[in-house]
């Protein structure tokens, strides 16, 4: 009987392990490298995650774009910077779901294929738009992000996200690959939004 009940007690220990969910990480920075089809240059994206905000950097040898989202309250601002000059544009809810309007209806299908990034198991999903247009992701589950950088786009995605495919406004394939993750705690600072030095421009 002593047997039976260390048998039930060992079952229960390891179905609690395997049924942890996965590590929440509420902060960390996310470096990826950026392709573009037919595309020689090249271009680093930086994610910053702290809490419920998003801070997402890409710099190319043209241009440099920044786009701060808040999760709490579905806002963003975009700051850009183009030969020289410097553009800043603020979304409220309303307009950013306005603006990524393109992943409404997006249906995604979660795989059982996988391959390793940066030493995690990563597994495959594909994002389909309305429009039929397909998108590739692989995410790890040891992680699950506090925060998304854009909930239309990674939409019902269950893990952090390591490489993915996107497209450019005039239709490119982009592809986005993680090289780097550090885990130490972000600075505050990353999330305040300029009040000089920009001009303004209305969201489009």
């Amino acid at each position: 009987m002593k047997r039976y009940y260390l048998l039930f007690f060992f079952l229960i220990i390891t179905s609690f392990v395997f049924a942890q969910p996965a590590k929440t990480i509420g902060e960390c920075t996310i470096t990826y490298t950026i392709k573009i089809a037919n595309d020689t240059g090249d271009a680093i994206k930086t994610l910053y995650i702290k809490g419920k905000k998003t801070r997402s950097e890409v710099e190319s040898p043209s241009f440099t774009q920044t786009i701060i989202y808040d999760n709490k309250t579905g806002e963003a601002t975009i700051l850009r910077e183009l030969n020289g000059e410097k553009y800043l544009s603020t979304f409220n809810a309303a307009q950013w779901k306005e603006k990524n309007k393109m992943w409404e209806g997006l249906k995604v299908k979660l795989t059982n294929e996988s391959k390793t990034i940066l030493g995690y198991n990563c597994k495959k999903a594909v994002a389909a738009t309305k429009t039929g247009r397909s998108f590739v992701m692989y995410y790890t589950t040891a992680f699950a992000p506090s925060a998304s950088e854009n909930p239309y786009q990674f939409k019902n995605i269950p893990g952090l996200i390591l490489e993915y495919e996107s497209e450019t406004g005039e239709g490119k394939n982009i592809m986005f690959k993680a090289t780097k993750i550090n885990f130490s705690p972000v600075p505050a600072a990353k999330f305040e939004i300029p009040t000089s030095g920009y001009r303004i421009l209305e969201p489009l």
